[in-house]
């Protein structure tokens, strides 16, 4: 106890010095907090990949149309274990920065393959009976007041109805599930597409779920070797591959975020070093009277050790339960960021690397008070 009350003392002796060496370590690690959760948010599709499901696309391009007949040449192969097929649709809800995806998926197969979307019993039935059904995520309908049984028009851009009327859905459900998954979303009947577009026998792109995940990479090889040389080749997939492609689009947030951290971590490593040493340098015959009184050299290690550590956890514990807070117990989804939180595992390397940066900065000044002798502190002016 009286270690640490000289460690606190030795720490309010500069307040300026040591509230600025914190407030480093604070910026330090909100600014690696923000970056983690900014990268789980763009890249959380990858982590609800299912490590069964497939995705198959036409080989040229996303936008590119598949055939509707291949669902039955898919599921005729031995490792597939059912198949579903969604299609993008686009248009314009209100106003073009109304933007969220809007899907048109085929609604007896899709929540098979895709069972994390939680969705009352209820509001599937009643939109499983309507054919202009919509369902909705809960972040669309708190963004825009919407509720069960409103009606939703949506301008339609890549697909017109054939009297060039808007698209008229009505809500008949909205899904949550855990934070990965997107609820900044609309699906819709695909044949309610097909019916009011003129457009039949087309999809947007198969999701696939496979019997044995570990032959994933032979049963793509084998669905694009029968397309091969067809009018719409295809380009299959992992799901996990396939939505990681997506995120590395906009570059690779985690090495980014990674090299971000290394870099604002050694300079914080230099500056709390350098606090920690003057301080020490600066009470050198202090340590001496201190070990003149009894105080072993094992305990005056430890007291500069603790300094080290006193500053960082304040700073940087501080800094990671702020980021922690906002983003794991508010809600601050948007049509960008479907899913802004900060997972407790990387909360834990967070805590790991607050731990280790206390230990680096302390260990020089530490070690030399280690070898500190009384007669050479007591010298020192």
């Amino acid at each position: 106890m009286k270690l640490l009350y000289l460690m606190w003392r030795n720490l309010t002796r500069k307040p300026i010095r040591t509230f600025l060496t914190i407030a480093s370590v604070f910026v330090a690690f909100v600014l690696f907090g923000v970056l983690i959760a900014v990268r789980t948010a763009l890249g959380a599709g990858v982590e609800l990949a299912g490590v069964d499901r497939m995705i198959m696309i036409h080989k040229v391009s996303l936008i590119q149309m598949l055939p509707e007949s291949y669902g039955n040449k898919i599921m005729a192969d031995d490792g597939v274990a059912s198949i579903t097929h969604s299609t993008w649709f686009g248009g314009t809800y209100v106003d073009p920065k109304n933007f969220f995806p809007r899907v048109a998926i085929d609604s007896d197969t899709y929540f098979e393959v895709h069972p994390e979307y939680e969705i009352p019993a209820e509001e599937m039935e009643a939109w499983q009976r309507n054919r202009t059904g919509a369902l909705i995520g809960r972040t669309i309908a708190e963004k825009y007041d919407l509720k069960v049984g409103d009606r939703i028009p949506i301008q339609g851009d890549i697909w017109q109805t054939q009297d060039g009327s808007a698209w008229e859905f009505t809500i008949e459900g909205i899904f949550d599930g855990d934070k990965n998954v997107d609820k900044n979303q609309m699906f819709f009947h695909h044949k309610y597409l097909t019916e009011n577009s003129g457009m039949d026998g087309m999809v947007g792109w198969y999701s696939i779920r496979v019997k044995d995940p570990e032959q994933s990479p032979a049963i793509a090889e084998r669905l694009d070797a029968r397309f091969a040389n067809s009018p719409a080749e295809t380009k299959t997939s992992t799901e996990k591959a396939f939505v990681q492609g997506f995120a590395n689009q906009i570059g690779d947030i985690g090495r980014i975020a990674l090299f971000v951290s290394i870099v604002v971590f050694f300079t914080l490593l230099l500056v709390s070093g350098n606090t920690v040493a003057q301080s020490v340098r600066e009470r050198t015959n202090e340590l001496g009277v201190l070990k003149t009184l009894g105080f072993s050299d094992g305990q005056m290690m430890a007291m500069v050790l603790g300094e080290s550590f006193l500053i960082t956890i304040l700073g940087g514990g501080l800094g990671l339960g702020l980021v922690v807070v906002v983003t794991n117990f508010f809600d601050l989804t948007t049509s960008t960021f479907p899913t802004l939180y900060m997972p407790w595992k990387d909360v834990g390397i967070g805590a790991v690397l607050l731990l280790v940066m206390g230990f680096l900065a302390g260990a020089l000044p530490a070690f030399k008070a280690l070898n500190l002798t009384i007669v050479d502190a007591l010298r020192r002016s």
